[in-house]
């Protein structure tokens, strides 16, 4: 009877160091994002003339293994007014560890500024941004 139990208590011991070292802690790492730079891109806070071609790039990529990207979204402040989105996108299944996309669009026909917020969200909820501010003469 006395082996027995000590046969337990090695299993019980055994399956509680398994399991406890089985199970990774979650991070709570943000996603990656950051702006594509080089030629033809605007990557910073800039002063283009009206009606200027624009094209502003992000690269985003997943921090944890299993906190795949899931969603994608770009909003505009004009001239410090509340933000509005203007493009949202679940992102797909291919996606998921790395993403990329390019918004290509003219600015506007009037001065002032044009802020753009681009913002990566992961399984997890977790946000990460990036922002530039567009200054229109």
């Amino acid at each position: 009877m006395k082996k027995t139990n000590q046969i337990i208590i090695v299993c019980v011991s055994a399956l509680l160091i398994f399991t406890m070292a089985s199970c990774k802690k979650d991070e709570g790492r943000l996603p990656d994002i950051s702006f594509k730079t080089g030629t033809g891109y605007t990557s910073a806070d800039a002063t283009l003339a009206k009606n200027a071609a624009l094209k502003i790039g992000i690269n985003a990529a997943k921090t944890e293994d299993k906190d795949v990207l899931k969603t994608f979204n770009i909003s505009v402040s004009y001239d410090g007014a509340p933000s509005t989105t203007i493009y949202s996108e679940t992102i797909p299944a291919a996606q998921e560890d790395n993403y990329s996309y390019d918004l290509v669009k003219n600015t506007r026909d009037q001065a002032g500024t044009e802020k753009y917020t681009f913002t990566i969200t992961n399984r997890d909820g977790l946000v990460n941004t990036v922002a530039l501010t567009i200054t229109v003469q």
